[in-house]
């Protein structure tokens, strides 16, 4: 599962298979917390967080909504999603 971005601790990710399943999403790794997020809505699907890592990962995903976007057609088409700039 190729690594997105790293920022604050927080590391994203997505996995690039054909039949990673839907709905769109992207995977968050903080120390023990493991969390999944819906690209339709930036909502967390699955997992937790802390407070104050949710809010960071949902502002990074907010500023790179399209970059997510294109990069989860990409896996879906089985190539290396792209890198995406960490927030600063």
């Amino acid at each position: 599962m190729p690594t997105l971005s790293m920022f604050h601790g927080i590391i994203i990710r997505m996995y690039f298979a054909p039949d990673e399943h839907n709905p769109p999403h992207f995977h968050v790794y903080y120390n023990e917390f493991k969390a999944t997020f819906r690209l339709d809505t930036l909502e967390l699907m699955e997992g937790s967080l802390p407070r104050r890592q949710l809010r960071l990962v949902q502002a990074w995903a907010e500023l790179h909504l399209d970059e997510l976007k294109a990069n989860w057609q990409m896996a879906m088409n089985g190539e290396n999603p792209y890198k995406i700039e960490p927030l600063r």
